[in-house]
């Protein structure tokens, strides 16, 4: 099991200011010489922090760089990548001795991290990826392939292998998003009593979910499963079945572990998550940086790393809170 840390929690007023920050490049040079960053300022731009998930990233990333002496300024770019380059100007603008970038795009991010790396500050991802390496010194990630299959087997479990089901996906533009269809694909397509009825995508935003699940009842009211690529799509999904007099018919999976979906699979409205490891890996960019900015080195080989997920059932769900496993 991944080393969980607990980390404080902080409220979102106190990451709602957001002025940003500027330092060094490549994965094995060392930062500028002279260059002294104890107290420096490592921005963080990130997701909606509207959303559990990323504001669990974001109290994480700012509660363990305040530990080890640095000033953490927190940004959302709103799934925008005008915003975010325009955060990203303003981080360099700031002179941060690093950036902490959870990536708008896997491809519109690129350039972002090429104008920050070439201003010197080194660019550390999390949660998402870009597809390009070589130019942040790390991506860290959940196995998403991983926690997809974890999550379609239980869903397979919980439909008893037969039925019609509808798929919930997000953001277009997210890696994450079609990683984790093609893994419940990998697993789903080897049924042949599991018919797939309709996929819709949903942005990982709760209203859309709801507003989607509603159009493909119209369409589907014989459909017996739903299958979210994260939670917040889930609960939107759950609302609109509720509001249909559906839910106790309809087997709905979610994944990232967010407490509120904890609690509905606690409480049977949702027959389970998969728990994404983001204090485990939001922890672990601190220290990566922390070495970085030290040695010239983040002390880890690779570029790319990845963190394992965890499913949360009805018989766990006790077990967990805000993201970390209570033992």
């Amino acid at each position: 099991m991944f080393r969980l840390k607990a980390a404080k929690a902080l409220a979102i007023g106190s990451i709602a200011a957001l002025a940003l920050a500027g330092c060094s490049s490549t994965s094995d040079d060392k930062p500028a010489a002279g260059g002294d960053t104890k107290g420096g300022l490592i921005s963080l731009v990130t997701s909606p922090l509207d959303n559990p998930y990323w504001t669990t990233e974001a109290n994480t990333v700012k509660s363990e760089g305040e530990k080890l002496g640095y000033k953490v300024n927190v940004a959302s770019h709103n799934q925008d990548p005008k915003k975010e380059s325009d955060l990203i100007d303003t981080a360099i603008s700031n002179k941060s001795v690093a950036i902490v970038l959870d990536p708008a795009g896997a491809d519109s991010s690129i350039g972002n991290v090429k104008k920050a790396t070439d201003a010197g500050i080194p660019v550390f991802l999390v949660n998402a990826e870009i597809n390009e390496s070589g130019i942040a010194k790390a991506q860290l990630v959940s196995n998403n392939a991983q926690g997809a299959v974890l999550g379609a087997q239980q869903f397979v479990e919980a439909m008893g292998s037969t039925g019609k089901y509808v798929e919930i996906k997000g953001l277009s533009t997210d890696t994450n998003a079609e990683v984790r269809s093609s893994g419940y694909a990998s697993v789903l397509g080897q049924y042949p009593d599991m018919e797939l009825v309709q996929q819709e995508t949903a942005d990982w935003d709760q209203k859309k979910g709801f507003d989607k699940m509603q159009l493909m009842l119209q369409a589907h009211p014989d459909i017996t499963g739903v299958i979210s690529g994260n939670d917040q799509m889930a609960l939107g999904a759950i609302a609109a079945l509720k509001q249909a007099g559906m839910l106790d018919k309809v087997v709905v999976g979610g994944f990232d572990g967010a407490p509120d979906a904890v609690t509905a699979v606690g409480a049977g409205e949702m027959a389970y998550t998969v728990v994404q490891p983001v204090v485990d890996f939001s922890t672990a960019v601190v220290e990566q940086i922390d070495s970085y900015l030290k040695t010239g080195k983040t002390g880890v080989d690779n570029e790319k790393q990845s963190f394992d997920c965890f499913l949360v059932t009805k018989d766990t769900a006790s077990e967990w809170v805000d993201f970390q496993h209570k033992g």
